[in-house]
C-alpha cells in the first residue's frame, strides 16, 4: 500500500509541477544619488600687474569746417578705347547753384547719344539728342551642330 501512495504522489507532483510558475514582473524603483558638486580646486591668483594711467590727453570732437563759399568747379574727361569699342565722355561746370553739363556715348545700335543738362537750384533740365540711325544687322548664327562621331545601329530583327 505504501507503494501505491508513493506513487500517488509522485502522479500529483508531476501534475503540479507540469505549469511553469508565473510571477508577477518586479517594477524597478530608481532613486537618483544626491550630487555633490566638488570643491573648486584652481583660485585664480590676484593680477601682479597695474597699467599704468595714460600719459595723453583723449583729443576732442572734431567737427568739420565747411567753406562758407558756394562750390566752383570745371571737370571732362573723355575715353576713346579702339580695341573695345569704348567712346563716351563726360564736362560739367558749376558756379555756385548754376551747373550745367553734358556727356556722350556710343550706343551698341551705332548711334551716339549726347545729354546737355542745366540745373539753376530750382531743378535738372536735361535735353536727349541722337546723331546717325539706329542699325539692326541681320543676325546670321555662327555655330551649327558637329555631326554625329558615331554611325547609327542597324537594325536587326529577331
Amino acid at each position: 500500500m505504501s507503494l501505491k501512495v508513493a506513487v500517488l504522489a509522485c502522479v500529483a507532483v508531476v501534475a503540479l509541477c507540469d505549469k511553469a510558475p508565473v510571477h508577477k514582473p518586479l517594477i524597478p524603483v530608481y532613486t537618483p544619488r544626491p550630487y555633490h558638486a566638488p570643491e573648486p580646486a584652481y583660485h585664480a591668483p590676484e593680477p601682479a600687474y597695474h597699467a599704468p594711467d595714460p600719459t595723453y590727453h583723449a583729443p576732442k570732437h572734431y567737427e568739420p569746417e565747411y567753406p562758407d563759399v558756394p562750390p566752383k568747379y570745371n571737370y571732362n574727361y573723355g575715353v576713346a578705347d579702339g580695341y573695345s569699342g569704348a567712346n563716351f565722355g563726360h564736362s560739367e561746370s558749376r558756379d555756385g547753384y548754376k551747373t550745367e553739363g553734358s556727356y556722350t556715348v556710343d550706343l551698341p545700335d551705332g548711334r551716339k547719344q549726347t545729354v546737355k543738362y542745366v540745373d539753376n537750384g530750382d531743378g535738372l533740365v536735361a535735353e536727349v539728342s541722337y546723331e546717325g540711325e539706329a542699325q539692326y544687322p541681320e543676325h546670321t548664327p555662327a555655330y551649327k551642330p558637329a555631326l554625329p562621331a558615331y554611325a547609327p545601329p542597324t537594325p536587326t530583327y529577331a
